[in-house]
C-alpha cells in the first residue's frame, strides 16, 4: 500500500554550533509583534542560526532583498559545516511546553501524494483553505534553495497510538541527537535518531494505520502554505525531469513532523483576527446584521468582538468562521484601506485592540479536534485559519533541515 512516506536523511547544525542559537520558531508567529524578532535577533548575534535561513512574515515587504541572502546563507552553512547529516531514516521529537509532552516524528512525503485544491481526496490533504497570494513567497524561497527546513506539522490520527508512541516509549534506547531549551519561551526539545529496525516498524506501523484510515492518511496541521510552497516549485521541477529522475528526486519529498492529533498535549486554540483602519462602530453595525441574519443570537461565547470601548458577542450552533471569515473578506474587499492580521492568543489580541481606536477584534471559539477528520472527509478543507495547536510559543521551531537539490 502507498502511504506516501520515505526516510530522510536528516541534516543538524554541527556540533559547534549552539543549538539555542540555531532553533527559531516558524515563520509565521508573531507577525504583529515586531519586538519578538527583535529579541530573537538580539539572542542570534553573528551565530549560526536558522533565522538567517528563513523569512518570517513581518518581513514579507522586504522578501525581494531577504530571499537572495537566505539563499546565498544556506551555501555558506554548507560550505563551512555549520551543518552535517545526522541520521538516515526518521527522527524521534520530544516537545516539552505548558501543554505538556508531544512526541513526533521527522519523515518525508511524497508531494504528488498531496493535494489542498477544494475537494481533494488525496492521502494527504490541507485542513484549511489555501489562500494563492501566501504561497508565491514561500515558493520563491524554495525555488532556489538548496535546503528545506520545516515548520510543518502533520497530523495522524491514530487513537491507538500505534505509530510514534512505541518508539517514544523506547526512547532511551534510540541514539540521542539533541537536547536543549528553546529560546524565548519555546520549552524543551529533544531528539533521538530512527534507524535500521525501528525505521521498518515505523513503515509497518503507518501501512496499518493506512488501511483503516478512510482514504485520509495525513492533515497538515500547521503550515499549509509552506507545504503548498513545496508542492508547486516540484510540479514546476517535475516537468523538466525524466521518469527516472522524478522517482527518487529529492525535491519530490518534504520534510515534516508526524504528530498524533490524540496526543493530551495536542491543543487546538482558536486563531483570533483583528481589523486594522476601521470604524469599530460600522464593522459593529455591519457583523450584528450579518450574525443575526446566519441564525445567531447575541449573548453566547461562541464569538466575541469588541473594539477597545466595548464588546458584544454570539451564540450559535455551528463553528463561527464559517460565517465569520466570509463576512471579513467581503468587508475587506469594500474597504481597501483596512487590513487583517491572524493573532495567537487572547491577551496578544487584547494588547493590540487596546492600543488603536482604529481596530477591532474577533475572538471565535476553538474547534474540537476530535471532529477534524471527520469533518475534512465530509466537507474538505474548512476556513482558513480555522485553529491553532497550541499557543504561538507552541509551534514549532526550525531544527532539522533536508537537501532538495
Amino acid at each position: 500500500m502507498n502511504t506516501a512516506l520515505k526516510k530522510a536523511r536528516i541534516l543538524l547544525p554541527a556540533g559547534n554550533v549552539e543549538n539555542e542559537r540555531w532553533a527559531v520558531i516558524a515563520c509565521d508567529q508573531f507577525t504583529a509583534q515586531p519586538d519578538y524578532w527583535e529579541k530573537a535577533e538580539a539572542i542570534v548575534g553573528d551565530a549560526p542560526s536558522a533565522l538567517r535561513l528563513t523569512l518570517p512574515e513581518i518581513f514579507l515587504p522586504e522578501r525581494e532583498v531577504r530571499t537572495p541572502a537566505i539563499h546565498a546563507a544556506m551555501r555558506d552553512y554548507l560550505d563551512r559545516g555549520a551543518l552535517e547529516e545526522a541520521v538516515d531514516g526518521f527522527l524521534l521529537v520530544e516537545r516539552v511546553t505548558p501543554s505538556g509532552v508531544r512526541p513526533g516524528l521527522m519523515v518525508a512525503l511524497d508531494l504528488d501524494c498531496y493535494d489542498y485544491a477544494e475537494g481533494s481526496a488525496s492521502l494527504i490533504r490541507a485542513t484549511e483553505g489555501t489562500v494563492p497570494s501566501r504561497v508565491p513567497p514561500r515558493a520563491a524561497i524554495r525555488a532556489g534553495a538548496p535546503l528545506e527546513l520545516p515548520h510543518v506539522m502533520m497530523l495522524i490520527d491514530d487513537p491507538a497510538r500505534s505509530v510514534i508512541e512505541p518508539l517514544y516509549a523506547r526512547r532511551e534506547a534510540l541514539r540521542p541527537l539533541y537536547d536543549f531549551e528553546l529560546m524565548l519561551g519555546g520549552g524543551h526539545l529533544r531528539g533521538w535518531a530512527v534507524e535500521d529496525e525501528d525505521a521498518d516498524a515505523v513503515f509497518a506501523a503507518v501501512d496499518a494505520l493506512a488501511q483503516r484510515c478512510g482514504g485520509l492518511l495525513y492533515a497538515v496541521g500547521d503550515g499549509n502554505h509552506s507545504l503548498a510552497a513545496a508542492k508547486q516549485c516540484w510540479m514546476r521541477l517535475r516537468e523538466t525531469l525524466s521518469e527516472a529522475e522524478r522517482e527518487d528526486h529529492p525535491a519530490r519529498y518534504a520534510l515534516v513532523e508526524l504528530v498524533n492529533l490524540n496526543c493530551p498535549a495536542m491543543i487546538f486554540e482558536p486563531i483570533h483576527r483583528v481589523l486594522f483602519h476601521v470604524d469599530p462602530a460600522d464593522v459593529t453595525a455591519r457583523l450584528r446584521a450579518c450574525m443575526t441574519e446566519s441564525g445567531a443570537t447575541e449573548g453566547g461565547s461562541d464569538l466575541i468582538a469588541f473594539d477597545r470601548d466595548g464588546a458584544l458577542s454570539f451564540r450559535m450552533e455551528q463553528h463561527p468562521l464559517p460565517v465569520l471569515q466570509p463576512f471579513l473578506d467581503g468587508y475587506l474587499a469594500e474597504h481597501p484601506e483596512a487590513e487583517i492580521d491572524y493573532i495567537h492568543g487572547d491577551e496578544a489580541l487584547r494588547a493590540l485592540v487596546a492600543d488603536r481606536p482604529d481596530a477591532m477584534g474577533f475572538m471565535p471559539r476553538a474547534f474540537d479536534k476530535s471532529e477534524l477528520f471527520g469533518a475534512i472527509r465530509r466537507w474538505g478543507a474548512l476556513p482558513r485559519k480555522t485553529f491553532s495547536m497550541g499557543e504561538a510559543t507552541e509551534k514549532r521551531y526550525y531544527m532539522e533541515a533536508r537537501r532538495i537539490l
